[in-house]
């Protein structure tokens, strides 16, 4: 079973901490990564982790804020001194490209590879990326600014075939193929082998979804429902509430109440406003509500 794990490069907020740099992280799924937002000092967390990014061919921006988007330009400076040349996907709402088009032409006139810009209607839920394994969706968000968050799904696998059935009804290579998708097998007397006889069910997809920067919106509870782990801002605590309104951001306490409605199965916290010095109080205000939530932090890597 191959494993499905979420480093967090950054989980601060728009000031950056000797503790938490601004948003980043890296998600790793079916042999493929993909970097969500990229703040400030992204590719310098990437550095203290030893991270190799050979499998990082897109990036997916929630929003533009600069705790999000300030380290690309950095990112992708470096990637043209290591001589990359793979292509590099953005994945964002179309002003980046018009903001970030002058700086690579400025900054990065020689680079290998091509970085290729795709839009995202922040204001959708609708898939914006797929492959042969994954399909990525956008989540709309409640902020200042137009905002999304991501949905990563893996695509169901194919059934897992018992030998020794297939040995004993003496199936044919060229069949197992189909048989492994869900097809029933008919033996040369015409008898239908029910395919549950055949086959084993494969895990279950999993299932991630990032949801920051957002004031609390129970409109994204139907898209996140059930999902195997959600990272949900948490940058004020409950007694900052009016601050939270006003700047469109959710509480700890309201993260864990989006979490316990839409039944998912693990919550990670972060984006902490740089005011917090002991976050275990926002951890404990969060877990009032979702017992199941673990605190975000910095250098991290958390299992889905």
């Amino acid at each position: 079973m191959q494993k499905a794990s979420l480093t967090i490069l950054g989980c601060g907020s728009a000031m950056p901490t000797r503790k938490n740099f601004p948003s980043s992280q890296l998600l790793e799924i079916r042999d493929k990564q993909f970097l969500i937002d990229c703040g400030e000092g992204a590719q310098i967390r990437m550095g203290q982790l030893g991270v190799k990014v050979n499998r990082l061919g897109h990036i997916f921006i929630s929003h533009l804020h600069g705790d999000h988007c300030f380290g690309l330009i950095g990112l992708i400076s470096t990637f043209g001194m290591l001589n990359r040349t793979a292509e590099l996907h953005i994945h964002a709402q179309p002003d980046l490209e018009k903001l970030l088009r002058p700086q690579l032409l400025y900054f990065c006139t020689d680079l290998s590879f091509s970085v290729i810009f795709h839009s995202i209607n922040p204001r959708k839920n609708e898939l914006i990326y797929e492959d042969r394994s994954i399909q990525v969706f956008s989540i709309p968000l409640k902020h200042r600014v137009p905002c999304c968050g991501f949905l990563f799904e893996e695509k169901p696998r194919d059934r897992h075939i018992i030998r020794e059935m297939i040995d004993f009804y003496h199936i044919p290579t060229w069949r197992i193929p189909k048989i492994k998708q869900g097809e029933d097998f008919e033996t040369e007397e015409g008898e239908i082998i029910p395919n549950t006889l055949l086959t084993r069910p494969s895990e279950l997809p999993k299932r991630f979804a990032y949801c920051s920067d957002t004031a609390y919106s129970e409109k994204i509870i139907p898209i996140i429902e059930g999902v195997d782990c959600l990272y949900h801002e948490a940058t004020f605590m409950e007694d900052e509430l009016v601050r939270s309104k006003n700047t469109e951001h959710s509480t700890a306490r309201q993260a864990g109440l989006i979490a316990r409605k839409a039944h998912v199965k693990k919550l990670i916290i972060g984006h902490y406003s740089a005011r917090y010095n002991n976050q275990l109080e926002l951890l404990n205000e969060a877990k009032a509500e979702f017992e199941n939530t673990v605190l975000g932090e910095d250098l991290t890597v958390y299992e889905i």
